[in-house]
């Protein structure tokens, strides 16, 4: 037998909170001895512990009375309840950590550690902190409205960044930002941006995507266009190549 105060530290309570589930009906008070005080049993300690389980899952104490006169079934249901629960509580807690931890190494919470990587390699790669910074803000963009086919596009976009050719192409598209939107310069990077894409991709693939794929590259592409004319002007001129060639 043992008094409420070893009780309240074997379980890692209060004796308050002892009282407070005596009041509440949770755990039986028990008989005091010839002295005046109350003296636990290892029953009352068995029980003490599943209150306390239960209340740390999340369950109401009124829910947890309630179960304590119920039958097995129903505690067992109710646990399986609160552990489903608990574990997408978990989860939850996981993802915010996660999240902290890239905030705290001064990375972008929202992105997959793969696109952090790649972002890395482009400095070293030749393009200028203006691109980086836009393909940062881009992927945010699109892992954050499409997130199951951002990681589709920006595996397409990597592979093609990684092939010399292709990466040529795209670094000329970075220092296209500042030419004037009449440079005959950006006719001929249109022609050989259409070539290149009407290459790699069916002309099919460019014109009937489905629609959430479609709708991807028209939300990057806008985004991109509206930080420089050039930019604008060398998008409407690939889609009048695509359009003429495919």
């Amino acid at each position: 037998m043992i008094t409420i105060g070893q009780l309240a530290q074997y379980v890692g309570v209060s004796t308050k909170t002892i009282r407070v589930y005596h009041a509440k009906g949770l755990l039986p008070e028990p008989p005091r001895d010839e002295s005046g005080y109350r003296r636990y049993s290892a029953q009352d300690l068995v029980e003490l512990v599943k209150i306390r389980t239960l209340a740390e899952a999340g369950l109401p104490l009124a829910t947890i009375a309630r179960l304590s006169t119920g039958s097995p079934a129903e505690l067992e249901a109710a646990a399986a309840a609160a552990e489903a629960e608990l574990t997408a509580r978990i989860e939850r807690l996981t993802a915010t950590r996660t999240r902290l931890q890239h905030l705290a190494a001064g990375n972008s919470p929202f992105l997959p550690p793969e696109v952090e990587q790649h972002l890395l390699r482009l400095h070293d790669l030749g393009f200028s902190d203006r691109w980086i910074a836009l393909e940062r803000d881009l992927w945010i963009l699109t892992f954050a409205t499409y997130p199951d086919t951002a990681r589709r596009y920006f595996i397409d976009q990597s592979q093609a960044q990684n092939d010399p050719e292709l990466r040529r192409l795209y670094l000329e598209y970075d220092r296209a930002h500042d030419l004037d939107p009449a440079d005959p310069a950006l006719a001929d990077l249109a022609h050989r941006i259409v070539t290149a894409s009407l290459d790699r991709y069916p002309a099919a693939d460019l014109t009937e995507s489905p629609a959430e794929l479609a709708a991807l590259p028209e939300l990057v592409q806008s985004s991109i266009n509206e930080s420089s004319p050039a930019w604008q002007h060398l998008d409407t001129l690939i889609r009048e190549g695509l359009r003429t060639r495919g």
